[in-house]
């Protein structure tokens, strides 16, 4: 593969696992020195996808012939997105790509509560679905944006869900939370276009994560790899798109969600 963004630093925020990892690996195999960013260091482990963040950002350093930053810190803190992206930046340079991939769950294990509805789930787990998923993106999206003003260029890609865009009965708190992540994307877009910074939300459908595929009863049939677009994606389809955001065909696309799941939401957005 050429490695279209040589030298360029990028972000990815929950990036030891799942398709973070799968972000971080791609942005890597592209040229990219990248901040590998975990809530926690036995991360990687919980779903069977690693050991530890420090052996992943290890393993992606050697696989790609690049440099990468483990970093630690909770994105639902102002100040630990704050430290997170100084850190960054003083080990690797000034960032000019980040994706927000972390979100989703709310605790080591056990993801999203359940129910998580609309009626029955408690104000502690809304709190933190919305926590982890849309005040992680706020904060860090502010930090990042702050230095990619002064130089006048970066790539901000947040991951969404197509959670966003239909009612569900037992997600209510965590769709509204990733509709939200997309309106906020959108009106930062505006904010930055006179910068020349773009930020777009990707929102991939089911996907085979180790999570995914830990958390639930999956139809066997869907794990198919090719064939249909009726199936579960994997991890590089997902982490392709963002290639198209963060590389030289998206320097013209600002303040766009792109839903990445095989056509099976099709209305417009």
């Amino acid at each position: 593969m050429s490695r279209l963004l040589e030298g360029k630093v990028a972000l990815v925020t929950g990036a030891g696992r799942g398709l973070g990892r799968a972000f971080a690996e791609h942005l890597a195999k592209l040229g990219c020195h990248v901040g590998i960013h975990g809530l926690r260091e036995n991360g990687p482990s919980e779903y069977g996808e690693g050991t530890t963040l420090t052996h992943t950002a290890a393993e992606i350093a050697t696989a790609y012939s690049t440099e990468t930053y483990r970093v630690l810190g909770d994105l639902t803190v102002e100040a630990d997105a704050a430290r997170v992206v100084q850190e960054v930046t003083s080990e690797l340079g000034p960032i000019d790509i980040l994706v927000h991939s972390a979100g989703g769950d709310i605790a080591a294990a056990g993801g999203k509560p359940n129910p998580n509805d609309a009626v029955m789930i408690k104000a502690i787990d809304v709190r933190s679905v919305l926590d982890r998923n849309l005040m992680s993106t706020i904060h860090i999206c502010q930090q990042v944006a702050r230095g990619m003003m002064e130089r006048r260029q970066g790539r901000i890609i947040t991951i969404s869900s197509i959670a966003a865009f239909r009612g569900n009965a037992n997600s209510a708190i965590y769709s509204t939370a990733k509709a939200a992540v997309v309106e906020y994307t959108r009106c930062l877009a505006e904010q930055l276009r006179p910068y020349e910074v773009t930020c777009n939300s990707l929102a991939p459908g089911d996907t085979r994560t180790g999570r995914y595929l830990g958390t639930r009863t999956v139809d066997q049939s869907r794990l198919v790899e090719a064939g249909t677009l009726d199936r579960i994606g994997l991890v590089e389809e997902v982490a392709q798109v963002v290639e198209f955001f963060a590389g030289p065909l998206g320097q013209f696309v600002t303040g766009q969600a792109l839903r990445v799941d095989g056509g099976s939401q099709i209305w417009p957005a």
